[in-house]
């Protein structure tokens, strides 16, 4: 029997998010972040949210501009404040712990959400205040680099998030794309994140047939940890998997909960 609850946040920002609790066992809570065209209702995200409420609590969030959220997507940029939100409301519910798991450009969203919450001093226009961090990330499917457009689908993704009539059919999607080019300084890159997470654990899942990203993605994003002298950061590479909610198996989601478990205090 589903037991989640839908309510409604407002982040730092002013923008309305929708957020959903699903209660499991211990004090531990995942904040789940999805990928592009994506919600935190979607049939592939309930499933995955079914199986980590096995292990803990779980708290799913329509990124801005997704789903019944409000505002506009910015593709990885502003979204680090939903995820901010989202982890605080968490806190505000008595969580102890809370590990977020992005897929996708919610991977990119909660590597740059965990790092610029351990530093602030890199607030910008690009990358604004966020003031929670987490005890750990997952990060699953996600990109190391901006403007990829190494494959051909990432090619096509570029101008439906670029193009009017691109963010027309994304609206179908009930995905609204904000038609405004990012300030510069560009947001920190997700490899540029991962280098910044301090002793936060770091989990990077990715599969070796993913078509939007090849596996130099997820390798630099365990490089840049493991230099900055991250001594728990860790790679999967799962032979033959596709791309994110719709390519990951449901016993590896069991495992993600697991090295969850394990590194956090219930």
């Amino acid at each position: 029997m589903d037991q989640s609850r839908a309510t409604t946040l407002v982040t730092a920002d002013g923008v309305q998010v929708t957020v959903r609790l699903t209660r499991g066992p211990g004090s531990l809570a995942f904040v789940v972040a999805h990928g592009i065209t994506g919600h935190g209702d979607h049939d592939q995200v309930r499933s995955i949210v079914e199986r980590l409420g096995a292990f803990g609590s779980v708290i799913t969030v329509d990124l801005r501009g997704h789903g019944s959220s409000g505002g506009q997507s910015t593709v990885g940029m502003w979204e680090v404040l939903d995820v901010d939100r989202a982890v605080a409301w968490a806190r505000e519910l008595g969580f102890r712990s809370v590990v977020s798991v992005g897929f996708s450009m919610g991977a990119a969203v909660c590597i740059r959400q965990a790092a610029l919450a351990l530093h602030p001093e890199m607030t910008s226009e690009a990358d604004p205040h966020v003031g929670n961090p987490v005890e750990a990330i997952v990060a699953v499917s996600g990109p190391a680099f901006w403007y990829y457009r190494g494959t051909k689908v990432m090619r096509a993704l570029h101008w439906f998030v670029e193009t009017k009539p691109g963010r027309a059919f994304l609206r179908a999607k009930r995905t609204n794309i904000r038609p405004v080019e990012w300030p510069h300084p560009r947001p920190i890159e997700p490899h540029m994140a991962a280098g910044m997470l301090g002793s936060t654990s770091l989990l990077v899942v990715h599969g070796t047939k993913d078509r939007y990203f090849p596996v130099e993605h997820p390798q630099a994003l365990h490089r840049a940890a493991v230099k900055s002298g991250h001594l728990d950061a860790d790679l999967w590479l799962l032979d033959g998997v596709g791309h994110a909610e719709a390519a990951v198996a449901m016993d590896t989601i069991d495992e993600i909960a697991k090295w969850s478990l394990a590194r956090c205090s219930d």
